[in-house]
């Protein structure tokens, strides 16, 4: 009997504990929104990829909860409003950080 009962409750920790294992912190994503992020960020360099602008293949592109991050450097300040337009455009996202630095001109 108390095997059985110490063998259950084994069992129920280790439940517990992949349940939580799996929960969100406030700096750290779900499971599902580690795959939602994913998503998005795939999406949005697919957006920029679609542009025939040589810098916008070199913008970085973070996501986390829904919020997309670009950074890197782009040419003009046109091609840094597009890359910011393009991602706000992807389903899912909920607010763009614009990090994109314009090259100082030569």
């Amino acid at each position: 009997m108390t095997i059985s009962r110490l063998a259950c409750a084994a069992a129920m920790t280790m439940a517990m504990g992949l349940t939580v294992g799996c929960a969100a912190t406030p700096t750290q994503e779900s499971t599902g929104q580690i795959v939602d992020s994913a998503l998005i960020t795939t999406s949005v360099k697919a957006a920029l990829a679609s542009e025939d602008i040589a810098t916008l293949l070199n913008v970085e592109v973070e996501t986390f909860r829904d919020v997309v991050q670009l950074s890197g450097f782009v040419d003009n300040a046109e091609e840094k409003m597009m890359a910011g337009e393009l991602a706000e455009g992807v389903e899912g996202v909920a607010r763009v950080e614009n990090n994109l630095i314009v090259k100082p001109a030569s």
